[in-house]
């Protein structure tokens, strides 16, 4: 029973985009560091488990072994490491692994799988297998997280990569972090690099909403308007009970001011904060106090259409419609000249 005669679609149509120059530095510096590495880690969130692919990522992960391993598991719907590992499977021929890295879950198997990737390296006195492996993935997707929790498995030690839930904590390309001694496997940790455009707003507010993107980037109430959305299309209503609302509501102007009363966020003067009142609750979303959601549709049909259609990278697709601006430019030049050359000569003719 559906109490509430809620949205059938959310209508958002501004392109969020974020690629600062750190992110394109690093990917070049990951580009350059692909002939000292044996395997690519690519760390994505289970919350989002499409919306989180970097096609930007294919090209150079296609040339080395891949690991694609779907972190924060524990804040994404329960069906979701099983139908996605299917669709993966069916769709892709790739198989994934899903881990919450501050629980260490699954991580004996991605240090099994490293340790199975060892080659022999070294002088010939002093030959060991060893492997070593870049982790790389869009922003805030628990890449440090994972290195740590590979790193308390594999050698028993502390943290070794910086981790934080601001999207852009890892800036550059780190040295190399030992996760296990025998064989040896070494990770090198990368920045977070996200997809320098995201054609389809709805994606972007699902990466704003997970913390893959600067908050202050986006309109915050618009993206909890867009979860209230999402709660609302799962008859999820617990956000009643949890922040005291009267009633299911689809309406961010009657949901707001409900949270913001009932956690006492108020301006001087007693005006509501709903902005303060928005950035609470995305954080509450973030830390998994309103359930286990999937923002991305995993049904089996829209899986199939999502993982068999083919990408084309839309920078790419830019940088070619200006190619061939100045390639016609030029023709248009050339053929401007020979027209001033013939008519000269028809000119000298005449005389």
């Amino acid at each position: 029973m559906n109490p509430l005669n809620a949205r059938r679609a959310f209508v958002y149509d501004k392109i969020i985009n974020w690629f600062p120059g750190h992110m394109a530095k690093g990917l070049r510096l990951i580009t350059e560091k692909l002939n000292a590495v044996q395997v690519i880690i690519e760390v994505r969130d289970a919350r989002i488990p499409l919306s989180s692919i970097n096609h930007k990522f294919e090209p150079i992960a296609q040339k080395k072994d891949r690991l694609i391993v779907y972190n924060k598991a524990d804040l994404a719907h329960p069906d979701t490491e099983t139908v996605i590992t299917k669709a993966f499977k069916e769709f892709k021929g790739q198989d994934v692994v899903f881990t919450n890295a501050n629980e260490d879950t699954n991580v004996k198997g991605i240090i099994s799988y490293l340790a199975k990737k060892a080659k022999v390296s070294g002088a010939a006195a002093e030959k060991e297998k060893t492997t070593t492996v870049m982790v790389v993935g869009m922003p805030n997707v628990g890449k440090s997280s994972l290195i740590n929790s590979l790193r308390r498995i594999g050698v028993k030690k502390g943290k070794a990569a910086p981790t934080g839930a601001i999207p852009g904590i890892t800036r550059t390309v780190a040295g190399t972090i030992k996760v296990l001694d025998s064989p040896k496997v070494y990770l090198i940790d990368t920045p977070g690099v996200m997809i320098p455009h995201i054609s389809d707003p709805i994606s972007a507010i699902k990466v704003a909403l997970t913390g893959a993107i600067s908050d202050h980037l986006s309109d915050e109430e618009v993206i909890v308007d867009y979860l209230l959305f999402q709660l609302n299309q799962a008859q999820d209503y617990n956000y009643m009970k949890l922040y005291n609302v009267k009633e299911p509501t689809d309406d961010i102007n009657v949901f707001l001011p409900q949270v913001a009363k009932y956690i006492g966020a108020l301006k001087k003067g007693g005006e509501y904060n709903l902005a303060a009142t928005a950035q609470f609750l995305i954080k509450q979303y973030r830390l998994g106090k309103l359930g286990r959601f999937t923002l991305d549709d995993i049904r089996h049909d829209s899986l199939e259409e999502f993982l068999t259609k083919e990408f084309e990278d839309p920078v790419s697709r830019r940088q070619q419609k200006k190619t061939d601006k100045i390639e016609e430019r030029r023709l248009k030049r050339i053929h401007q000249l020979r027209k001033a050359e013939e008519q000269e000569r028809n000119f000298d003719a005449k005389l």
